[in-house]
């Protein structure tokens, strides 16, 4: 019996110390674990862990490249202990959104049309019969036109003698040859308005009918000649008011009327019509005749003779003041 007690004790010790040593040994491998997440080796001594440093790097292995620790060597890599390098970003960043309202967009709407025209200068109502130059002038004028048949005899005549005259447009005509309004205009004449119809009553129609004669003459010659200067205003027969000189006036013409009548108009024959503006003619007077309105030939006769006797006589040609 003392040897089973004694063989039982020794087997009992033996399980003991393995059992102890298997503790430590546990011990041992925890210490080891624990050791190795505190703290690294560094010469004779230690140190805590710094958080967040990396830890010793291993000498460059040439196999690997120029400066390049092997990252699969032991010590090679950060300790286990050290945090985590920041992530690199992987992502770019955003441009700028465009802008939007850079600038207003333009206006789809046109601007609105202008409503008030030029100012003009103020235009006189006083009436005129002489020419603008003082000294021996005379001015010549032409009314009732144009006619395709009379007018280009005047003009030709016109042009013989390098003559400028002043030719009173009546706005039908101008609407029906305004061909001949234009051929007026490219030889250097100048235009005056007279009427749309020639109303020889035009001193007693009301406002409203004076200003449709005299705008529907202008706009006559005017759509003939886009732009061209229309200095006067004739009223037929001499027919003047208050009303037509304003209504003139604001149209920014003069009233021209006349200091020699040929009264060409009644056919009176081509040397007593001579014969009326000889005797009639002054130094600056302004000489009534037509190229249109009827049979003109005896007009154009008496012009044939009337330019050549002006010139011997001294007389040069100018427009109406």
């Amino acid at each position: 019996m003392p040897l089973v007690r004694e063989a039982r004790a020794a087997r009992g010790k033996r399980v003991r110390n393995t059992v102890a040593a298997a503790a430590v040994l546990a011990l041992t491998a925890a210490g080891c674990a624990s050791g190795g997440a505190g703290q690294t080796h560094a010469g004779h001594g230690s140190r805590p862990a710094t958080p967040n440093a990396p830890g010793p790097q291993a000498a460059p292995d040439p196999h690997l490249g120029r400066g390049g620790p092997d990252p699969t060597a032991p010590g090679g890599g950060p300790s286990a202990g050290a945090s985590a390098a920041p992530t690199p970003r992987t992502t770019a960043p955003q441009a700028p959104a465009p802008r939007t309202s850079a600038s207003p967009s333009p206006s789809t709407q046109a601007p609105a049309p202008r409503t008030t025209s030029p100012s003009q200068a103020p235009v006189s109502q006083g009436v005129v019969r002489h020419t603008a130059e003082a000294g021996r002038n005379v001015a010549l004028t032409f009314d009732d036109g144009p006619s395709p048949v009379w007018t280009p005899k005047v003009l030709a005549l016109l042009d013989q003698y390098d003559v400028k005259a002043t030719f009173c447009i009546v706005g039908e005509q101008a609407r029906e040859y305004p061909n001949l309004v234009r051929r007026i205009v490219a030889k250097g004449h100048r235009l005056c308005d007279h009427t749309e119809t020639h109303d020889e009553k035009l001193a007693r129609l009301p406002a409203a009918d004076v200003r449709r004669e005299i705008g529907s003459a202008r706009d006559a010659i005017l759509a003939a000649v886009p732009g061209a200067e229309i200095p006067w205003f004739r009223a037929p027969g001499g027919g003047w008011s208050t009303t037509i000189k304003q209504t003139a006036a604001s149209y920014g013409m003069k009233p021209l009327d006349w200091s020699v009548d040929s009264r060409d108009w009644e056919r009176g024959g081509v040397d007593h019509i001579l014969a009326t503006i000889k005797s009639e003619l002054r130094p600056g007077g302004v000489v009534l005749m037509h190229d249109a309105g009827g049979d003109r030939s005896q007009s154009v006769a008496v012009l044939a003779r009337l330019l050549p006797w002006l010139v011997n006589q001294g007389y040069s040609f100018d427009f109406p003041a």
